[in-house]
Protein backbone atom coordinates (compact mmCIF):
# COMPACT_ATOMS: atom_id res chain seq x y z
CA UNK A 1 0.00 0.00 0.00
CA UNK A 2 0.88 3.62 -0.77
CA UNK A 3 0.07 6.23 1.37
CA UNK A 4 0.54 9.90 2.22
CA UNK A 5 -1.81 11.91 4.18
CA UNK A 6 -4.44 12.93 1.22
CA UNK A 7 -3.81 9.94 -1.18
CA UNK A 8 -4.18 6.45 -0.32
CA UNK A 9 -3.46 3.27 -3.08
CA UNK A 10 -4.40 -0.28 -2.41
CA UNK A 11 -3.37 -3.10 -5.03
CA UNK A 12 -6.93 -4.90 -6.34
CA UNK A 13 -7.27 -9.10 -6.85
CA UNK A 14 -9.27 -7.96 -9.63
CA UNK A 15 -8.84 -6.44 -13.13
CA UNK A 16 -10.37 -2.42 -13.61
CA UNK A 17 -13.52 -3.36 -15.53
CA UNK A 18 -14.03 -6.04 -12.39
CA UNK A 19 -13.08 -4.10 -9.59
CA UNK A 20 -15.49 -0.70 -10.61
CA UNK A 21 -18.49 -3.14 -10.83
CA UNK A 22 -17.33 -4.60 -7.66
CA UNK A 23 -17.15 -0.90 -6.05
CA UNK A 24 -20.35 -0.20 -7.74
CA UNK A 25 -21.92 -3.05 -6.63
CA UNK A 26 -20.98 -2.39 -2.85
CA UNK A 27 -21.57 1.57 -3.15
CA UNK A 28 -24.84 1.08 -3.96
CA UNK A 29 -25.48 -1.47 -1.46
CA UNK A 30 -24.72 0.88 0.83
CA UNK A 31 -27.19 3.27 -0.76
CA UNK A 32 -24.85 5.68 -2.75
CA UNK A 33 -25.45 6.21 -6.21
CA UNK A 34 -22.94 6.07 -9.13
CA UNK A 35 -23.39 9.77 -11.05
CA UNK A 36 -20.57 8.59 -13.50
CA UNK A 37 -17.99 6.17 -14.08
CA UNK A 38 -15.35 7.87 -16.34
CA UNK A 39 -12.92 5.83 -18.84
CA UNK A 40 -9.79 7.75 -18.79
CA UNK A 41 -8.65 5.64 -21.21
CA UNK A 42 -11.07 5.44 -23.59
CA UNK A 43 -11.52 9.11 -23.38
CA UNK A 44 -7.39 9.66 -24.23
CA UNK A 45 -7.50 7.23 -26.98
CA UNK A 46 -10.27 9.87 -28.94
CA UNK A 47 -7.16 12.65 -28.71
CA UNK A 48 -4.97 10.26 -30.00
CA UNK A 49 -2.92 9.30 -26.32
CA UNK A 50 -2.19 5.61 -24.83
CA UNK A 51 -2.57 5.02 -21.64
CA UNK A 52 -3.08 1.81 -19.43
CA UNK A 53 -6.73 1.38 -18.34
CA UNK A 54 -7.73 4.36 -15.82
CA UNK A 55 -11.22 4.74 -14.50
CA UNK A 56 -12.91 7.13 -11.69
CA UNK A 57 -15.96 6.22 -10.25
CA UNK A 58 -18.05 8.52 -9.22
CA UNK A 59 -20.03 8.26 -5.96
CA UNK A 60 -22.66 10.03 -3.93
CA UNK A 61 -24.77 9.74 -0.59
CA UNK A 62 -27.41 12.75 -0.05
CA UNK A 63 -26.94 12.06 3.56
CA UNK A 64 -23.46 13.60 3.62
CA UNK A 65 -23.50 16.08 0.47
CA UNK A 66 -27.20 17.59 1.89
CA UNK A 67 -25.08 18.21 4.72
CA UNK A 68 -22.46 20.18 2.97
CA UNK A 69 -24.82 21.75 0.89
CA UNK A 70 -27.83 23.15 2.49
CA UNK A 71 -25.77 26.51 4.59
CA UNK A 72 -24.22 28.54 1.96
CA UNK A 73 -21.02 29.62 3.99
CA UNK A 74 -20.89 25.51 4.02
CA UNK A 75 -20.99 25.18 0.00
CA UNK A 76 -17.35 25.91 -0.48
CA UNK A 77 -17.04 21.90 0.59
CA UNK A 78 -18.34 21.03 -2.63
CA UNK A 79 -15.06 20.72 -4.79
CA UNK A 80 -15.12 17.61 -2.76
CA UNK A 81 -18.44 16.01 -4.13
CA UNK A 82 -18.88 13.33 -5.09
CA UNK A 83 -16.28 11.41 -3.75
CA UNK A 84 -14.37 9.87 -6.35
CA UNK A 85 -12.54 6.47 -6.52
CA UNK A 86 -9.87 5.90 -9.39
CA UNK A 87 -9.25 2.11 -10.77
CA UNK A 88 -6.13 1.92 -12.72
CA UNK A 89 -3.34 -0.91 -14.29
CA UNK A 90 0.12 -0.14 -13.56
CA UNK A 91 2.80 -1.44 -15.61
CA UNK A 92 3.44 -4.04 -13.01
CA UNK A 93 0.32 -5.28 -14.90
CA UNK A 94 -1.77 -5.42 -11.29
CA UNK A 95 -4.83 -3.02 -10.84
CA UNK A 96 -5.19 -0.41 -8.02
CA UNK A 97 -7.22 1.51 -6.49
CA UNK A 98 -6.63 5.23 -4.97
CA UNK A 99 -9.03 7.19 -3.01
CA UNK A 100 -8.47 10.62 -1.26
CA UNK A 101 -8.28 10.38 2.74
CA UNK A 102 -11.27 13.04 2.71
CA UNK A 103 -11.71 14.04 6.26
CA UNK A 104 -7.57 15.00 6.64
CA UNK A 105 -8.58 17.79 4.41
CA UNK A 106 -11.51 18.49 6.68
CA UNK A 107 -9.37 20.45 8.76
CA UNK A 108 -10.78 23.69 9.36
CA UNK A 109 -14.18 23.52 7.97
CA UNK A 110 -17.32 24.04 10.02
CA UNK A 111 -18.23 21.23 12.48
CA UNK A 112 -20.90 20.14 10.67
CA UNK A 113 -19.41 20.35 6.97
CA UNK A 114 -16.41 18.07 8.76
CA UNK A 115 -18.59 15.54 10.51
CA UNK A 116 -20.23 14.75 6.82
CA UNK A 117 -16.83 14.78 4.92
CA UNK A 118 -16.23 12.31 7.95
CA UNK A 119 -18.44 10.05 7.82
CA UNK A 120 -18.72 10.45 3.52
CA UNK A 121 -15.17 9.33 4.10
CA UNK A 122 -15.67 6.70 6.42
CA UNK A 123 -18.21 4.89 4.42
CA UNK A 124 -16.31 5.23 1.35
CA UNK A 125 -13.27 3.13 2.86
CA UNK A 126 -15.52 0.83 3.60
CA UNK A 127 -16.82 0.03 0.26
CA UNK A 128 -13.54 0.17 -1.28
CA UNK A 129 -12.35 -2.29 1.91
CA UNK A 130 -15.71 -4.73 1.20
CA UNK A 131 -14.30 -5.02 -2.38
CA UNK A 132 -10.30 -5.06 -2.08
CA UNK A 133 -9.91 -6.20 1.61
CA UNK A 134 -8.47 -4.77 4.53
CA UNK A 135 -5.45 -1.94 4.25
Amino acid sequence: MNTNQFIIEHESPFDVPKTVEKLIEAAVKKDWQNPATHNLQQSLAKSGKEVRPVQVVEICKADYSGKMLEKNDERISSILMPCRISVYEKEDGKTYVTLLNMAAMSTGMPAETAKAIQGASDETFEIVQSVIGPF
